[in-house]
Parts: structure tokens; sequence; C-alpha cells
């Protein structure tokens, strides 16, 4: 699995309207694609029919990772430089709200049963767990140096975060907010992803060109898939993102400095294709067909889309500086 003003507060019973628990309704569907962007402060939109940039919505400072609310009417952004999830109307394409007082966050899941976000903070070598309604940290667990990917698995009872600088895995007991495992892998880990069913765990091992494979039972690396595109050096490949096809089948892994992203067959870990993007690429979405694959690149600013179909590059899109993460109103 994958990883920041002043900000228009809503108070009282309005906010408690707005977060509160309603039955999941049916996304929007507009296509809308949002990319946020470290640097410029902003999240560009895309219209995903055209995939051309329609406007800018202005964030809080450094914004990263990014994840929807149930009925895709609002975005959460992680904002590591004012230490906050900021909240956006998608209606109003504007911030409306924050969650404050959460140290330099970077990525996030959510856990809807439960309501509670599972933050890592980078500098805090901590995973944040942050009750939603109640608005505050019910928990810290202390991790490894550098915490960054966050996947929680399937059946809502563990969730998974890597720790860079330490070069470990973290498998965490979510309703007893204790690690049950810490796995060694191979240098910088930085994104998970888990195929259906969850027989296995892929972590990206950025300075090592690798992706490691984990036993969610045994908390073991069972192996490990190296990349090298031609005409790259070894330490050129910097593998950050991995995603997975619903069926499990294709995993797509962004290879850094490498310009690349690579097409693998999960069964046989055979690489299908190395497909050319722009400078870095660090992040993966697909559309809710999985027919395009949004690569975000972040030395060149701007975005990739790949044909899945055809596994090549159809565009590149401009948009802010140092693009992190696309997500999809689809």
């Amino acid at each position: 699995m994958r990883a920041s003003g002043s900000i228009a507060r809503v108070h009282g019973v309005a906010l408690i309207a707005l977060l509160a628990v309603t039955p999941p309704a049916l996304a929007k569907g507009t296509g809308l694609v949002f990319i946020s962007n470290e640097k410029s402060d902003t999240i560009t939109v895309l219209d995903g029919k055209t995939d051309t940039a329609v406007r800018t919505i202005d964030t809080c400072g450094r914004p990263r990772d990014m994840e929807w609310n149930q009925d895709q009417t609002l975005i959460y952004v992680a904002c590591a430089d004012d230490s906050v999830i900021g909240i956006i109307d998608v209606d109003k394409f504007k911030t409306v709200d924050e969650f404050r007082y959460i140290e330099e966050p970077e990525a996030f899941e959510i856990d809807w049963p439960r309501r509670q976000m599972y933050i890592s903070n980078e500098e805090d070598a901590a995973l944040t767990i942050y009750d939603m309604d109640a608005r505050k940290t019910v928990a810290m667990i202390e991790l490894g140096e550098e915490p960054e990917g966050v996947m929680i698995d399937e059946d809502g009872r563990t969730v998974w975060v890597t720790s860079e600088a330490s070069n470990m895995v973290h498998a965490i007991d979510i309703a007893e907010q204790q690690v049950l495992a810490d796995i060694l892998v191979d240098a910088r880990p930085r994104r998970l992803a888990a195929p259906p069913g969850e027989r296995e765990i892929w972590v990206s091992a950025e300075l090592a060109g690798k992706v490691d494979i984990i036993d969610p039972q045994s908390y073991e690396v069972i192996d490990s898939i190296s990349f090298l595109p031609r005409g790259f050096r070894p330490d050129e490949v910097t593998p950050v993102d991995v995603i997975m096809t619903k069926d499990g089948k294709t995993a797509y892994v962004a290879l850094g400095r490498a310009n690349h992203v690579a097409a693998v067959d999960v069964e046989s870990r055979e690489i299908t294709k190395y497909i050319l993007v722009g400078e870095r690429p660090w992040g993966l979405t697909l559309t809710a067909d999985e027919t395009k694959l949004y690569v975000t690149n972040g030395l060149s600013d701007d975005v990739s889309i790949i044909d899945t179909k055809r596994l090549q590059t159809t565009k590149s899109i401009r948009v802010g500086e140092i693009p992190y993460i696309a997500l999809i109103d689809d």
C-alpha cells in the first residue's frame, strides 16, 4: 500500500454536522483529478476527461498525502509545514477547516469504522492515532526513524508503517495500539501495497532499487524484485510508490531517479515493461476502471498519464511545484 496558512474554519454545530457519521453516499464521479503540490502549497485540479488543468486550490503548508471522506465531498490533506490535516470542500474548491496539532504529518490512512486517522510523523519517529470526532490525538506509537508509508489491512486489525531511516516495516495491532513486529527490510523503505487477501505485503526499498515482499503471517521478507531500466546505473533506480490492480495481478512501481514506472506481474515477479515518464516519479494513482495511471513527477513538476492497456505514456500535464500524489473523483 502508499504516504501541508491561514484557514477558514467551520465551528460548532455546523462542524459536527460536517463530520458526523452518515451512511456512505455514492461518489459524484466528476472525473476530477486532484494533485497535491508540496512546494507551491496548492492542489492542481485536472479535468479527467480532457486531462487538462482547470483550477488551483490554495492549501496549508507543504501538502502531501490526501484521502477522501466517505461520500467524496471533502479531501483531507496532510500539511507538514503547518502540522495540520487540512479539510477541503471539493464543491467550493477551498479549504474549510483543519485538524490541528498533528506534528508534521506525511502519509495517513483513515479507519472509518473507528473514525480514526493513522498518521506518520517523520520528525517524531511515531505514528499518531487521531480521533476525528473528538478532534484530538488519542495515542502516539513510537517507531523507527522517519516513518512514511501507512497501510491498513483489509480486516482492519493491523496497520503497517515504513520507517525510512531505520530500514524497517512495523506491523501494529490497532485495537491494542502495540507494535507486533519490527521487520528489517532493504535500504530506505517508502510505500506499501498488497494484493487482495493480503497474502503478502510489498514494500519499496528506495536506496536498494528493490521491492521487498513480506509474509504477513511470519513477518519475514520472503522475496524481492530488483529494477534496472536500460541506460541507468543501479544507484539511479530509487523506487517509491507501489500500487496494485484490484485483481492483484499487476503491480506498478514508480522508480524515482530512473524516470520510469515498472509494470510487474505479481505472481511471477517478472517485470512486464519499463514505461518512460517525467523526472523522479514517486506517486501513483489508478482510475477506478484501471485504464489510466496518473504518475506524479517530483522534479519535472508534471503528471504523466499512462495508458495501462498499451503500457505507454500518452500525455504529460504541468502542475504545481513538487507534486506528491493524485486523488481521483471517479
